[in-house]
Order: structure tokens, then C-alpha cells, then sequence
């Protein structure tokens, strides 16, 4: 197994605790972001920068993820991709997507494009994610810790 990192939305906290897991459990943990992110020095980190543009990170990731490896990722259509192939996913606020219950997020997050692009939800209706808190941390550390061992 190793860890796909979705790395350029990963908050710092879980960012943490991935690096935590992978050398706790000796598992390579793969960050792929357009930008480098700084990770200290191991050989269970590996920072893979991609070029910049639309989905050229989600892209390799789906490109290399093998089954049985875990992506952290808060992006639906690229949790689907990645179950798909056999993967594992687990978002940094430590929900597990599986195919039970991937086609619904896709239904709500297409549904609720369709809604803005339509404009019959505006703006100050969207409140988006709620600040990553302590609660988020524990889920996604317990998360982790049944999917890495």
C-alpha cells in the first residue's frame, strides 16, 4: 500500500498526520501537488510536482494509484476515479468514499453546479466548509489509523 496525497488543498494539520502515519507504519506517502510543498526529509515522503493546470494532479494520481492504495482527497470526481481502479479514499476530514456511497456525492456536487449555474443559488446561499477543526482531526487521524496499518 501507499498513500496518494491530493497535496494542494491538504490542510496543514493532516498534512501532519499523514507524514505521522507513513513513518509510523513505514508506508510510502506520495504528495503530488502543481507546486512543491515542503516535507521534511525521508525516504517515505516523496513530493511529486506536476504542471500547473486543470486536473493535472488528479490525473497522475489515477494514473499511478494502484488497488489497494489509500488517496486522501477531498475531490469527488477524483474519488470515484480512484475507487474505480481499486483504490482506497479517504478525505481530510475522515469520511471514507466507497462505492456505496460515491455515486451520491456526485449526484449532490453535480446537482448543486447545476444549481449555481442556473443562478438559483446565489452567492451568499453557498457557505462552503466549515474551518478545519479539532473534530475534523480526530476523524481523519481515526480514519487513517484503520486504513494504515
Amino acid at each position: 500500500m501507499q498513500i496518494w496525497v491530493d497535496a494542494d488543498s491538504v490542510p496543514l494539520i493532516a498534512k501532519d498526520l499523514i507524514i505521522k502515519t507513513a513513518e509510523r507504519t513505514q508506508t510510502m506517502a506520495i504528495f503530488v501537488a502543481n507546486q512543491p510543498i515542503k516535507l521534511r526529509k525521508s525516504p517515505l515522503l516523496v513530493m511529486t510536482v506536476v504542471p500547473s493546470g486543470f486536473d493535472k494532479a488528479d490525473d497522475y494520481i489515477v494514473e499511478q494509484i494502484q488497488p489497494g492504495d489509500l488517496a486522501i482527497t477531498s475531490d469527488i470526481p477524483l474519488a470515484n476515479d480512484i475507487l474505480d481502479k481499486g483504490g482506497m479514499v479517504l478525505t481530510t476530514r475522515g469520511v471514507v468514499y466507497d462505492k456505496n456511497n460515491i455515486k451520491q456525492k456526485l449526484n449532490m456536487r453535480d446537482f448543486m453546479d447545476t444549481m449555481r449555474g442556473t443562478g438559483v443559488l446565489e452567492l451568499q446561499e453557498m457557505s462552503g466548509q466549515k474551518p478545519y477543526g479539532d473534530r475534523d482531526k480526530k476523524a481523519f487521524a481515526d480514519g487513517l489509523n484503520k486504513l494504515v496499518r
